[in-house]
């Protein structure tokens, strides 16, 4: 028996197909002419204008709920309950004499923190995308369902832009009073995703859960651990270990019990995808994944190389589909997190250890670097900093999420290390990027507790304790500064550096009495030493 979405307000919809299997979501999208099927069996699906989320157009309407516990700004827009109730009533009126395609699951693989949605969906591909993503109920959860937030997706359905109250002819609209996700104008599937994370990354907080942007596995002698990192710091490549079983990708909850993932799936970026390099990923699009915007040959072979749509072409799949998984999305409290970053400028320790206060620091700086080729007017590096390492997720100010990483360093004796996975012995174009065998090296020795009796010596700017040596890789490479042959090319560049880290901290100013505190653990800046 269907749902009754009547508390919704949907109603004279043409058809509703319920909790439908991968297969028959993948059968009604080809006849729909949403896609088509790849020489492997994923379903493959372009996204048009919208190739990746549009952060310009996500918007949180304030209401009691949410004026003072948002952080309001250019990534968290406010928008007035009027404009959400008349968008949704016009969302409403699209989908009446259209089938819809429901699908009913979790948020959340621990069940006390677990959160039941449903996804009420135009296409079938976005509910194919939604069943493979999200945690999927067994039969006797789906008797008595009843979904805490209700996600609507219309990509059909375009606004009108300033007429409308909003941006542009795509929205999504997050309601925490009405506990509703609209989303309309953009049949990226991301934007599903993201904004169910952004909800739990609101109401975790408030239960004493961090929320977090990060992959997690875990060891044979049953140890967490955790891998922040902005896009290509190389966070999927790190996290997915064959000596380590993956508890998530990308979106997880630490809670008193230890960690867990918020997902049923991955959803992995293939982009000059490598067979060899990425084979778990590689092989995981088969029948039952959805890729979008890839390129296919006239065999209906996807050519990862071609970006003619777009660098972000994506693959969602079921996480089963990866072969060393583990399959209760959960594990114990971390006793080590890596923070990755991928820095341009040559200055950075290949591994470093932080102080509880260092972390709470990196963690709210979340800084790598970009460089040519990653995006359009890109010429040399450029540091880019993302609080909490997913600052468009995160809805509450840095300081909420950066407490919450202190308490538990403190409650469990975490271990914290910032390791670059970018380049040394000069600056991008000059030096040369640390070899991956060596940050694997470095990671599991960090993992498994082998740097523990090692000597560490304190970076002269960056603060951060360098060990002075670490199984498996080369003592010279541990400190950046050896490499460059011009030392004192390379304090210049380390300063340079450092003052960006101050620029970018200063946004904190005043926002709580314990910032002065982790602001001391950032860089020396001797430009900035007079004041």
């Amino acid at each position: 028996m269907n749902a009754d979405l009547s508390y919704l307000n949907i109603s004279e919809y043409r058809n509703m197909y319920e909790n439908l299997s991968p297969a028959q979501l993948v059968e009604f999208s080809i006849k729909r002419g949403e896609g088509i099927l790849t020489n492997k069996g994923a379903l493959a699906i372009n996204t048009g204008k919208y190739t990746g989320r549009s952060p310009k157009d996500r918007f949180i309407v304030k209401q009691g709920s949410t004026t003072d516990k948002i952080n309001w700004g250019k990534t968290n827009l406010p928008i007035d309950e009027k404009i959400f109730d008349k968008l949704y009533d016009s969302v409403i009126k699209y989908l009446k004499g259209k089938d819809i395609f429901v699908f009913n699951g979790f948020v959340g693989a621990l069940k006390e923190y677990s959160m039941p949605i449903r996804v009420i969906c135009e296409n079938a591909s976005q509910a194919l995308f939604a069943t493979q993503m999200f945690r999927r109920p067994n039969y006797d959860e789906l008797g008595n369902f009843q979904p805490e937030f209700n996600v609507i997706a219309a990509p059909g359905f375009k606004a009108r832009g300033k007429e409308d109250g909003i941006n542009s002819e795509a929205f999504i609209l997050i309601n925490f009073d009405k506990k509703i996700i609209l989303i309309g104008g953009t049949h990226y599937s991301g934007e599903i995703k993201k904004s169910v994370f952004s909800v739990m990354n609101f109401l975790l907080p408030q239960k004493g859960v961090m929320p977090m942007h990060c992959s997690a596995n875990i060891g044979d002698d049953g140890k967490t651990a955790l891998f922040f990192g902005l896009s290509g710091t190389g966070k999927t490549t790190l996290s997915a270990d064959g000596r380590r079983k993956l508890i998530g990708d990308d979106e997880h909850g630490w809670c008193d019990k230890g960690v867990f993932n918020f997902e049923g799936g991955c959803y992995a970026k293939t982009i000059r995808l490598d067979s060899e390099k990425e084979h778990e990923i590689y092989e995981a699009i088969k029948f039952g994944t959805v890729l979008e915007n890839v390129v296919l040959d006239k065999y209906r072979i996807p050519d990862y190389n071609d970006d003619r749509y777009t660098e972000n072409t994506r693959a969602a799949y079921p996480i089963e589909y990866i072969g060393n998984v583990e399959k209760s999305g959960a594990g114990g409290n971390p006793k080590a997190v890596i923070f990755l970053t991928a820095d341009a400028y040559g200055v950075m320790p290949p591994i470093s250890k932080l102080s509880k206060e260092g972390a709470m620091y990196h963690f709210m700086s979340g800084y790598t670097s970009k460089v040519s080729g990653t995006e359009r007017g890109i010429t040399e590096p450029e540091a880019t900093f993302s609080a909490c390492f997913g600052e468009p997720f995160m809805l509450m100010n840095p300081i909420v999420y950066a407490k919450l990483l202190g308490e538990r360093i403190d409650k469990y004796n975490t271990e914290v290390y910032l390791v670059n996975t970018g380049w040394i012995g000069g600056i991008y174009g000059v030096g040369k990027r640390i070899d991956l065998p060596y940050t694997r090296a470095m990671v599991r020795a960090a993992l498994e507790g082998r740097l523990k009796d090692v000597k560490f010596t304190e970076h002269p700017v960056f603060k951060v304790m360098i060990p002075t040596e670490c199984p498996g890789v080369p003592k010279e490479i541990l400190n950046p500064r050896n490499l460059w042959k011009d030392k004192g090319a390379y304090d210049d560049k380390a300063e340079e550096l450092a003052v960006k880290f101050y620029d970018n901290f200063k946004r904190f100013d005043g926002i709580s009495e314990d910032i002065k505190d982790i602001a001391g653990a950032g860089p020396r800046v001797k430009s900035l030493s007079h004041m």
